[in-house]
């Protein structure tokens, strides 16, 4: 009955905007306009069950002035997926959709705000689950529905919905409609270039973490570091003068030492060079962690020869504990990206594994299982979703300790392979010396709302992606793959013209 009574709600919806006058499409740099009239005036029970609202917002903390849709919709029996809209008094004719992170969905105006500055109408949900807590996923096992919906509908319902919201309100159809998220959101994104390729126009996914090797690899780099009963970890300062010793090897290969490793996958810096000689001290590393670290370089591969252990980046170290136990105690605070929560989906609770005993055949049953199947954004073949016409921007920061850069490259790769139309229709960045979305000494700040609607709007697609730090110090070119950044030797490094795109080594 929800689920009649949501495609009802949406029918009606639909026949309430085509029965006003003829929509009119925005051109150029026009803009659509509503009123604070008109969003009280907003029917929410259009959209479903739930408590919904429409709200009139003033301009406040350069966010402008719009109309907040809140409701819940309910696709099918059981599900209650959240949605929020945020509709500008002034519109760019532009739909933008936003991911969530962790295990969660996000409906925060933080989130919402640089798309509302430039005058999209933003889309947001909570994915089905209204906890905010990103490791608090324990209600993926105890909840199919919900966990369908975070999986691959919510994203899907929000959109479907939040177009016919933004028709009804303005009386116009939209333009264009893009999506951006990263970590799951980059998940959600690859999902819907996937499962629903005409929900978009052009999509932006950072860092996704787009299959459960993210998981498998926290569970193995903990075990890793809790080797020798945890002789194998390490201390920050450890893991910095780790860090220091590969930037001191590779660090120039770009042409300039400045802190950022272009192209960590060539460079060879081995830790054994840190190997105490007698005793271990603090200036230098025991057997144990040469070799944590040599494997956590490495990656491990399982016996079906594919990653269980997605490898670690050099130039990042001192960046992991963010998302690994690298102090030995092989219990991060995530609890294996959540893996552990996860485990009823997987084993009988009689056969279930610690994370500390979790070995290669349980990888293999996790990666087999129906919740994979359902979660899991890995498909490369795009065609359907190039064949629309769509834009794919995928990007990922080299120090991420989170999903790992390589299987992001990895994913790439199968795309470019998979359909001809990618080498126009995608392009794919790494950020050197940026963390997990964002963070780390890299140049993290990219406007890639801006980079996707030129190339969606017409121009070429994107071979150069300008970068700055938080507080303006650094900027930095980052170059499309199979290009890295190298600097010509003169010129200001803080001028883009001052490097050129070449290609990588590795």
């Amino acid at each position: 009955m929800k689920a009649l009574t949501a495609s009802i709600s949406l029918m009606a919806l639909a026949l309430t905007a085509c029965s006003q006058s003829e929509p009119d499409v925005p051109e150029g740099p026009d803009f659509v306009t509503t009123t604070p009239d008109a969003c009280d005036a907003f029917d929410v029970s259009m959209l479903g069950t739930g408590n919904g609202t429409a709200t009139w917002v003033e301009a406040a903390d350069n966010v402008p002035a719009h109309c907040e849709i809140s409701a819940t919709l309910s696709p099918v029996e059981g599900s209650a997926i959240g949605v929020v809209y945020r509709l500008p008094a002034e519109w760019n004719g532009k739909l933008l959709g936003l991911g969530g992170g962790g295990w969660a969905g996000d409906i925060t105006l933080q989130t919402a705000s640089d798309g509302l500055s430039k005058n999209y109408a933003t889309m947001q949900t909570d994915a089905g689950h209204a906890g905010t807590n990103v490791w608090a996923n324990s209600w993926v096992a105890k909840n199919p529905v919900a966990a369908e919906d975070f999986s691959y509908r919510a994203i899907h319902e929000m959109t479907v919905a939040g177009k016919e919201v933004a028709a009804n309100l303005y009386s116009a159809e939209h333009r264009s409609a893009y999506f951006s998220g990263c970590s799951t959101g980059g998940r959600m994104a690859l999902m819907e270039a996937q499962r629903y390729p005409k929900d978009y126009d052009a999509i932006i996914a950072g860092a996704p973490v787009y299959t459960l090797q993210v998981q498998t690899s926290a569970v193995f780099r903990n075990q890793t570091f809790a080797q020798d009963n945890g002789a194998a970890g390490f201390t920050p300062d450890e893991l910095q003068m780790v860090q220091n010793a590969a930037l001191a090897a590779c660090d120039g290969n770009d042409g300039l030492e400045d802190g950022l490793i272009n192209e960590p996958r060539a460079c060879t810096f081995d830790p054994a060079k840190l190997m105490c000689e007698g005793d271990k001290e603090e200036s230098c590393l025991s057997g144990a962690q040469v070799n944590a670290l040599k494997q956590a370089y490495a990656g491990q591969k399982a016996s079906d020869e594919t990653w269980s252990m997605l490898p670690l980046e050099r130039g990042g170290e001192a960046g992991w504990p963010m998302f690994i136990a690298t102090d030995g105690s092989g219990d991060d605070p995530t609890g294996g990206g959540g893996l552990r929560n996860l485990m009823p989906l997987f084993f009988d609770s009689g056969k279930r594994p610690t994370l500390a005993d979790f070995d290669n055949s349980d990888y293999l049953a996790v990666r087999a299982s129906p919740f994979a199947e359902m979660y899991e954004a890995k498909n490369p073949d795009l065609s359907a979703f190039f064949g629309n016409g769509g834009k794919l921007l995928l990007w990922h920061g080299d120090s991420d300790p989170g999903p790992s850069p390589v299987g992001s490259t990895d994913y790439a790769l199968q795309v470019l392979g998979a359909s001809p139309q990618a080498e126009y229709q995608f392009r794919f960045f790494l950020l050197p010396g940026v963390g997990h979305c964002f963070g780390g000494p890299g140049a993290d700040k990219v406007d890639y709302l801006t980079a996707i609607n030129d190339w969606a709007s017409g121009d070429p697609a994107p071979e150069r992606l300008i970068g700055t730090n938080a507080d303006g110090s650094l900027t930095r070119p980052h170059c499309a793959w199979p290009n890295v950044a190298h600097y010509s030797g003169e010129g200001d490094p803080n001028a883009p013209a001052s490097w050129t795109c070449e290609p990588r080594q590795n």
